[in-house]
């Protein structure tokens, strides 16, 4: 009987050239490396683990805290770089070239690192992404309802200002379940370092890309978001669309910006068949 896939189970960290990286490990196959939104409290597990558990059956899937977040370093923001992150990642544990899969500012991470250093990447997969580009079907001033929450959050990060995240993240209001709640806001204050890293310049040091630099992407791209996004409209993947020559885009009703937890059964679906037919 295979043996029950948790965190502490998979539980690992490396000492990359510029940083400590605490990430979770499980499967053997094809490496997907799974990145992680910005939300306070964000882990590898925490936005991944109903996905590893599955998706371990059929690849080696790797979910780091990046640095500035969860067990990894702390990292003031002009010196994160989370595609060098990933790479130093890839290069410490001996993996030439993997899939990404990246929700939020992890799909940014992962769209910047699929231009700059497509060697290195076989499969890009993005939930929730920001696209370069003017919004013409949403408003194009400021920051989303989502974004705002998120940083007040980073400044409570209590209960209740966690369960007002979890809510504005999600389209079903269940989902913030008292569990759920207490995990991330218990996990967001053990590092209030992290904390006060992320909010003192933001967005300093987040990985942008311009529509020139998406433009070059050659690698096979699946695009997915959730039509409900209040954190990133959905518009956001149709610019990717419109610029990635290789790429599709699935649009699921009835979903926030964790796509991944919310409709975990389909996206572990469509990730496995994605990766494995190209």
């Amino acid at each position: 009987m295979p043996q029950e896939v948790t965190a502490e189970g998979t539980s690992r960290s490396v000492r990359t050239r510029d940083w400590k990286i605490h990430y979770n490990e499980a499967g053997e196959g094809h490496p997907v490396v799974m990145l992680h939104g910005s939300g306070p409290g964000a882990t590898g597990w925490s936005n991944f683990g109903p996905n590893i558990k599955v998706l371990a059956d059929r690849f080696r899937v790797i979910a780091p805290d990046m640095p500035g977040w969860g067990e990894s370093d702390a990292v003031l923001p002009e010196k994160r770089d989370h595609v060098q992150a990933a790479v130093q990642l890839l290069d410490e544990l001996g993996i030439e070239k993997a899939a990404f899969v990246g929700n939020s500012m992890g799909g940014m991470t992962s769209i910047k690192l699929a231009s700059e250093y497509p060697d290195r990447i076989s499969h890009l997969i993005t939930m929730g992404a920001g696209g370069p580009g003017p919004a013409l079907f949403t408003p194009g001033g400021g920051v989303s309802e989502g974004l705002k929450i998120l940083l007040r959050t980073y400044e409570d990060p209590s209960p209740e200002g966690m369960r007002a995240l979890i809510d504005v993240m999600t389209y079903n209001p269940a989902f913030a379940s008292e569990e759920l709640v207490r995990q991330r806001s218990d996990a967001a204050r053990a590092h209030p370092d992290h904390l006060s890293n992320f909010i003192s310049a933001f967005p300093t040091g987040m990985a942008w890309s311009t529509a020139e630099e998406v433009a070059t992407i050659r690698t096979p791209t699946l695009l997915l978001h959730g039509r409900d996004d209040r954190v990133m409209p959905a518009e956001a993947s149709l610019r990717l669309l419109s610029l990635i020559p290789d790429s599709r885009l699935v649009l699921i009703n009835r979903c926030g910006h964790w796509l991944q937890l919310e409709h975990a059964d389909e996206f572990n679906r469509l990730l496995a068949d994605f990766v494995s037919s190209r």
